[in-house]
């Protein structure tokens, strides 16, 4: 028999570095979780990404058990990278602060696509261009279904 689930928990912690100060322990604390035992997992299963802002999903149980699934990385975080700025621009309609090209939009869409509301290809890199355009970053070259 399935586990009856309490409720649901977003967060977003760098990977390898969930510890039970603030914001993680004081949010899972209020639901009655066990804070080490989370941040042992957490930490196990994001060895590899370490330092990357990954959102993560908790489910919490009534028997205060709990499960989480850890998502992608935000595409804003994604395009920071690839572009190396710190932030994007306080007017983006207005001052252009860097640009991506459309392979690196697409290496972005693909890594995503998980976590995205697309079925294609295409429509998952439209989303991320529109990303990068909120941002002040500027999309060099064609759109590869233009062509």
């Amino acid at each position: 028999m399935a586990k009856e689930i309490e409720g649901y928990l977003k967060l977003q912690i760098r990977g390898g570095a969930a510890n039970p100060s603030p914001p993680v322990g004081p949010a899972l604390g209020s639901k009655g979780l066990n804070i080490m035992e989370f941040c042992k997992q957490f930490n196990a299963r994001t060895q590899e990404k370490q330092g990357q802002l990954l959102p993560v999903l908790v489910t919490i149980f009534k028997d205060k058990s709990f499960d989480f699934v850890i998502k992608t990385p935000p595409a804003a975080v994604l395009l920071l990278e690839h572009s190396k700025l710190k932030k994007g621009s306080a007017e983006p309609n207005r001052a252009k602060v860097g640009s991506v090209t459309w392979d690196q939009i697409k290496e972005i869409a693909e890594l995503k696509m998980q976590d995205l509301n697309a079925f294609k290809i295409d429509s998952a890199m439209k989303m991320v261009a529109g990303t990068a355009r909120s941002m002040g970053l500027r999309v060099k070259g064609t759109a590869p279904w233009a062509n």
